[in-house]
């Protein structure tokens, strides 16, 4: 039964043999052409933007627990890396892993910056342009516009977070998608990826750490919400704006650029990479 056998595989690829196709992935990313690098980075915005829209639908239910809702939201909310993963996309807070084939010398600074900046703005316009077509379907009306309030009541307190938390909850979410990101290159299957994937991220969502390109989708989307929605419930909308959108975003980044960038493929650079060399 050969075909029992490859899905039941659990010949995985080593930690310094993963290191190795970080690096080597690293520079082709880094070195793909314009155009399919905005489209596949506008395609990661979107599909990031699915996942955040699944978890959304999960904890809008009352009826959940708080444990069970966020643990729930979060294995649900995976479905938008393995979008990214399984269907082929370019996500910035991924592409912090870049730093691995930088550290190696394998790709220059301005080649890393070109791909981070192309691919952050398309994930932006993928993000924010998936949450003007859900606003537009009338999709936030569900379980009694519940998932309207919800989308306000997420966005208002991501808007309202001091700097400094913001930008350490940037930290502590990339630590754990780059993670992600490295534990799907040591399987050789879909499956393998996908289960690689569900515990990483469902657990940085479950904790509330915050990821740039989630929150494109989320902010966004609240604020095409605002005005239309009844959202006196306890929920504070004076920083859900654009200002407060830029707000978060600013920290947010910079801490997962250092979460994915420094925690996770600098470190394994110098285990795997480096130290093989010494």
């Amino acid at each position: 039964m050969p075909e029992m056998k490859q899905f039941f595989d659990f010949d995985t690829y080593s930690p310094a043999e993963i290191a190795a196709k970080v690096e080597s992935v690293g520079v082709t990313k880094a070195r793909m052409p314009l155009l399919p690098m905005a489209m596949l980075g506008m395609l990661a915005g979107g599909f990031i933007g699915l996942g955040a829209l699944y978890f959304t639908l999960v904890v809008s239910d009352a009826s959940l627990g708080f444990a069970a809702s966020r643990v729930l939201g979060g294995v649900v909310f995976s479905l938008g890396l393995i979008l990214v993963v399984v269907g082929g996309a370019e996500l910035f807070t991924g592409n912090n892993m870049l730093a691995m084939a930088w550290a190696d010398g394998k790709i220059s600074s301005r080649e890393v910056m070109r791909n981070w900046v192309v691919v952050y703005v398309a994930n932006a316009i993928g993000a924010v342009g998936l949450a003007a077509v859900v606003y537009w379907s009338g999709h936030a009306t569900f379980n009694g516009g519940a998932v309207a309030q919800q989308y306000l009541k997420i966005a208002a307190a991501k808007t309202a977070l001091p700097f400094a938390e913001a930008f350490f909850k940037g930290v502590l979410c990339n630590l754990l998608v780059c993670l992600g990101v490295w534990l799907c290159m040591a399987g050789r299957s879909v499956t393998d990826k996908v289960l690689a994937i569900i515990f990483p991220i469902s657990a940085f969502v479950a904790a509330g750490f915050e990821h740039s390109v989630a929150n494109m989708y989320f902010i966004s989307l609240a604020i095409f919400l605002r005005d239309g929605v009844d959202a006196t419930a306890g929920v504070n909308l004076a920083t859900l704006n654009w200002s407060g959108f830029a707000s978060n975003l600013v920290p947010v980044t910079l801490g997962n650029i250092v979460g994915g960038s420094a925690l996770v493929a600098l470190v394994y650079h110098f285990i795997y990479r480096r130290g093989l060399k010494s």
